[in-house]
């Protein structure tokens, strides 16, 4: 094909064309490598991530035993030693019958697997109050119970007053939960 290209003086582009096919064809082959190193990264990646440990949650157990691992410091006196003991492991609970929330309501998040609720925490104590625990049951449309999930809200709640939480998240819910009603489980003193 060249020697008829080149009697004619068009055969320095059938070179050109040559070269570039074989830049191409070089170029689909390296693109193509590198899209699977790319693959293989990804799924080391992925892997790495699945052995990791879980982190910490936010649950009430946690925090609890988080508290009662505390100890004070060993004295002289048995019985100081005692109440001390009593106090680090007993942490100041706040009232919360003064504590109530006002008005909730609740919506699917995280492509419909999460629940977020959103809420009004009132609090008719002449104290502030922070580590609001809540507990929200969750419900079929009939009305029977599918599941619990609890979230603890550091969030400091100042005395006679009230605030919102907007969109916070409690944790993952059924796809046929229709109806979320959160309740107060505990609350302290700030």
């Amino acid at each position: 094909m060249n020697a008829r290209l080149d009697r004619i003086g068009l055969g320095r582009f059938a070179g050109i064309g040559e070269r570039l096919a074989r830049g191409v064809t070089m170029a689909s082959v390296s693109f193509s490598r590198s899209l699977l190193w790319l693959l293989a990264a990804i799924i080391v990646g992925c892997g790495v991530w699945m052995l990791l440990p879980l982190s910490k949650g936010n649950s009430a157990e946690q925090l609890k035993s988080e508290l009662a691992a505390v100890e004070p410091a060993p004295s002289g006196d048995p019985a100081a030693s005692a109440s001390l003991a009593s106090e680090a492991q007993v942490p100041a609970m706040a009232d919360t019958g003064r504590l109530r929330i006002s008005s909730q309501t609740w919506r699917r998040g995280g492509l419909g697997s999460k629940a977020l609720v959103t809420f009004t925490l009132r609090n008719d104590n002449d104290y502030a109050v922070n580590n609001v625990e809540i507990v929200c049951a969750f419900t079929r449309r009939d009305g029977s119970h599918l599941t619990d999930r609890s979230r603890v809200l550091a969030d400091p709640v100042n005395m006679k007053s009230r605030k919102t939480f907007a969109l916070i998240p409690v944790g993952y819910v059924n796809v046929n939960a229709d109806q979320a009603k959160c309740s107060l489980v505990a609350a302290r003193r700030a």
